[in-house]
């Protein structure tokens, strides 16, 4: 007759066992590299979006279909504008929306934005109030390449 032993003998078990964690330790830094990745894109598209509101913002100023005052730069007062509207100097006056809303910073907890107005400095942390001439990551930290994400 037969000794019929069925299951996994000790070794076999610590085998498995260390496979997997040599496979764990592997793939848990890697999943942090495509988090932090997958945020970095993130927040490129967000600033793309934002200051391409912007310049189209200052280009229809520029066409004077926009109407401001003489002293005025020609970006908004504040990044809402962008989503409310403007009135346009057209015939129909209908009114012009930049952004459906405005994206969240990735980087930040809170999700707030840095802005710069036109007659700050370019790299200012500071901003004058005027206008949103651009904008900036209040990040701290440093990106996959080594820069800061304030920098982009």
């Amino acid at each position: 007759m037969a000794n019929k032993n069925y299951g996994f003998t000790l070794i076999e078990m610590m085998a498995t066992l260390a496979i997997i964690s040599i496979l764990a330790t592997g793939i848990i830094p890697l999943s942090q590299v495509v988090y932090k990745r997958t945020k970095e894109l993130e927040l490129r598209n967000d600033l793309r979006v934002i200051r391409t509101a912007l310049d189209e913002h200052k280009k229809l100023v520029d066409q004077k279909i926009i109407p401001v005052s003489a002293t005025a730069s020609g970006y908004p007062e504040d990044l809402e504008i962008l989503v409310t509207g403007v009135d346009l100097k057209t015939a129909t006056g209908e009114k012009k929306k930049f952004l459906r809303r405005i994206p969240k910073d990735p980087m930040m907890e809170e999700g707030d934005w840095g802005l710069r107005s036109y007659a700050d400095d370019p790299d200012s942390t500071i901003w004058g109030g005027q206008d949103v001439y651009d904008i900036y990551s209040l990040s701290d930290k440093q990106a996959l390449d080594g820069t800061y994400y304030r920098d982009w």
